[in-house]
């Protein structure tokens, strides 16, 4: 099949043309960022391919937290077996999250976090010239055509990894200009998630593909944080209830909030004891908004940073709170383990749900909204095998949460689902070992 073709070819040049022209609307906008966050305005060399030589890499390209955390047990598995690694990230937290998971290896020089160059042909020129990988692994679905476009002319093999095509975009994709789906054609090869994703990847011409499964299943458990989730729970809500929403979004708010109100005055009207609601923005710029909303439907609240420590111990004594405001990063496993069930958030908005894996890892019942095309795979699947359950409608989300409300699957029906779609990893790698032995 011709690749690209003369449209593409077009689209192309006009697409690299107006990256030229809003360059300077994209480094305002990262200036405009680092008010907030300093470190969209660090490193601004890398953004144009500046990098000292580390020759011979794996690169991982994970654009931001949630990419870079199920691509963390794969990069784990590729520098066990001595691979050095680059990964590169867009937003902060992404590369915050790769320095912080592997500082030993970027101290012993076997990893590099850096940010992923502009689409600028030069500038990915620059980057491949410092860091000649042997080949690229792109977290979930990123489609950036500069950087394919790049790959294949340095004659690095692409790969999309851990990806997944969800509903909305293969029917968008496949009805409107097509020009996303041709240019999936340009990676060396899909490694997906599940037998459904890789008919739809095989419908746009994906030509090298391998059902792998789902990284996050292998993704490490952080010890000290469960110690100190469910050490909290003991100190804040000994004898009640406890509800985490995990990475909610802007746009769902009131429903959570009405959600609530209605749980805590059927519980109280029961005679049982009120639920707390751990309560965590997806965001940190959310963080202030989200507190003030909470506070605004008037709920108590405190939040995270003033009630415990930066080793997530306890100060002072315990509030009796409605709301405990989860506004940190990278301490989900904190926040989940302190509940009895979650809700992952995104369900009721049209962007869809988050990650529902974490909490199955331990061992929680998860409650998701209707739109959960984001996570087709693998929330069709735990929904069936009735470890999670998907509301479709803020009456049912407030029901779900009552008193006495039925669904509470075994912790060992959750293992089993566990189990059974563990592996991603070695499925991962045996797949890369076979593509790039062609």
């Amino acid at each position: 099949m011709n690749f690209p073709s003369s449209r593409l070819r077009l689209a192309l040049a006009l697409y690299a043309a107006l990256w030229w022209l809003g360059l300077p609307l994209a480094l305002a906008y990262l200036r405009r960022r680092a008010r907030r966050d300093a470190d969209y305005g660090a490193h601004l060399a890398e953004r144009f391919g500046r990098h000292a030589p580390f020759p011979g890499a794996v690169w991982v390209h994970a654009v931001s937290l949630g990419e870079m955390r199920s691509a963390t047990p794969l990069v784990r598995a590729l520098l066990e077996r001595g691979e050095r690694v680059v990964t590169t990230h867009f937003t902060p937290a992404g590369r915050r999250e790769a320095t912080r998971a592997f500082a030993p290896e970027i101290a012993a020089g076997q990893l590099r976090a850096v940010w992923v160059p502009f689409e600028l042909g030069f500038a990915f020129r620059r980057f491949f010239k410092a860091f000649r990988p042997k080949y690229g692994l792109v977290m979930e679905i990123e489609i950036w055509p500069g950087m394919i476009m790049a790959a294949r002319r340095a004659g690095v093999a692409l790969f999309m990894c851990n990806a997944q095509y969800p509903s909305k975009s293969f029917a968008r994709d496949t009805t409107r200009t097509g020009f996303r789906a041709e240019l999936m054609r340009g990676f060396a090869g899909a490694l997906v998630k599940s037998d459904l994703q890789a008919e739809r990847f095989a419908r746009v011409g994906v030509a090298a593909i391998a059902v792998t499964g789902e990284l996050r299943f292998d993704q490490p458990i952080p010890p000290a944080q469960v110690i100190a989730g469910v050490a909290a729970r003991g100190w804040l809500a000994p004898s009640r209830p406890v509800v985490t929403l995990a990475s909610v979004v802007a746009g769902e708010d009131a429903v959570y909030l009405a959600a609530i109100h209605a749980s805590l005055a059927a519980h109280r009207a029961a005679g049982l004891p009120a639920p707390l609601f751990v309560y965590v923005p997806r965001a940190p710029e959310r963080f202030d908004e989200t507190a003030q909303l909470v506070a605004g439907a008037g709920l108590s609240c405190a939040a995270r940073s003033h009630l415990f420590d930066a080793a997530l111990a306890p100060k002072g004594a315990a509030p009796d709170i409605d709301v405990l405001l989860g506004d940190s990063l990278g301490e989900m496993y904190f926040y989940l383990a302190m509940a009895d069930r979650a809700l992952v958030g995104g369900g009721f908005t049209p962007k869809g749900a988050h990650n529902i894996i974490e909490p199955l890892a331990l061992k929680k019942p998860v409650i998701v909204g209707p739109e959960i095309w984001t996570i087709e795979y693998p929330a069709t699947e735990a929904i069936a095998a009735g470890v999670v359950l998907r509301v479709e409608t803020p009456g049912a989300l407030a029901a779900a949460l009552s008193p006495g409300a039925g669904f509470t699957p075994a912790p060992e029906m959750i293992d089993a689902f566990f189990a059974a779609h563990a592996g991603g990893v070695a499925r991962t790698l045996a797949a890369i070992d076979r593509f790039t032995s062609r």
